[in-house]
């Protein structure tokens, strides 16, 4: 990144907190008219925010080679998430994978334990790109926070990833001790394609019988196939573009059957055991409705669950936790939910 592009993200940055701390009625005012879609009003913060990329001419991820697509997700989650406190931080391998355990300031030894896996659909996203998230999870809930940094397509496709959060579950399962965990109090989380890879890794727990208390579910990505009424709704204006899904599914999918449970878990002969799960969804995102169709067919199946849809945000907000009010708030309530779950 040469010094203009430096200066220039900081620029941007300085900018987005500002508008991003403005009374709400100054948002609406300089967002334009709200935006309401099937019965749903756009949060102003957010509205505000997505009308400055566009004034910016900010490129979206997936129009970028897939080097520069990488970087552009870095650079979009440093400005929206800030610089959140944790107890303590710390880099180790997991399974012959990178990985980062987040200590709140208050943790008990043994305490819970939540193993993430982040977003990006399966071609973006690294341990970087949701620092702020694990540690405002963490220090908000008091549940360490493992999060793993899988392997990404299109160098490595299905079944890379998959494979990959198997294998991380296992090993917690069997080195709980050494990262202070509970063993009774193990977790798997993630967002959009790491919720994914969660609810596949709660799966196949139960199908093994290995521990899982929890599963934690944000957005998650449960149907490649991708024929619901919030995809057509929310394709293009809201971050999350159908253009970023195709080229998701080109990098990781491939030729692979999109109904193969592995890939689209909403697909799965779901097992007797599985861990309760809370599934949070937001109003204006493509993914809206596979998430909420997961959690009836976990309901259906006798699974304890909790569906909480964010109707005024949109897909991505898990990484907002740095400005705004709105993102933040909804990111504080999943931090309630995953304490109360393994408390």
């Amino acid at each position: 990144m040469t010094t203009r592009h430096r200066l220039q993200v900081l620029l941007e940055t300085l900018g987005l907190r500002v508008a991003m701390a403005l009374p709400e009625r100054l948002q609406r005012l300089l967002g334009g008219r709200a935006i309401v879609r099937d019965g749903q009003t756009l949060a102003a913060d957010t509205q505000l925010m997505l009308r400055m990329q566009r004034l910016v001419r900010e490129p979206g991820a997936e129009t970028l080679p897939i080097p520069a697509g990488r970087e552009a997700i870095r650079r979009h989650a440093g400005m929206t998430g800030g610089r959140q406190r944790i107890g303590v931080a710390r880099d180790l391998t997991v399974a012959g994978l990178p990985a980062r355990l987040y200590t709140p300031t208050t943790a008990a030894v043994p305490g819970p334990l939540l193993l993430f896996f982040h977003g990006g659909g399966f071609m973006y996203g690294d341990l970087d790109s949701h620092d702020a998230s694990c540690r405002f999870l963490a220090e908000r809930s008091g549940v360490r926070v493992l999060a793993v940094d899988y392997r990404l397509g299109p160098e490595q496709p299905f079944p890379a990833a998959y494979d990959d959060a198997l294998a991380a579950h296992r090993w917690l399962v069997d080195h709980a001790a050494e990262v202070g965990a509970d063993p009774a109090r193990l977790a798997v989380g993630g967002d959009s394609a790491g919720g994914n890879l969660a609810a596949v890794v709660a799966i196949e727990a139960a199908r093994a019988g290995l521990p899982l208390a929890f599963q934690l579910l944000v957005y998650p990505a449960t149907d490649a196939v991708r024929e619901t009424e919030s995809a057509a709704l929310f394709a293009d204006g809201f971050y999350l573009t159908k253009a970023f899904m195709d080229l998701a599914n080109q990098c990781y999918i491939g030729r692979t059957d999109p109904r193969d449970p592995r890939v689209s878990p909403l697909y799965a002969d779901l097992p007797a055991g599985l861990a309760p799960a809370y599934v949070a969804t937001a109003g204006f995102d493509p993914l809206r409705d596979e998430g909420e169709a997961y959690a009836r067919r976990l309901a259906d199946a006798g699974v304890h669950v909790e569906l909480q849809r964010f109707t005024d945000q949109i897909h991505g907000f898990f990484n907002i936790v740095g400005v705004g009010r709105t993102s933040r708030a909804a990111n504080a309530e999943i931090a309630v939910k995953l304490r109360a779950a393994l408390a």
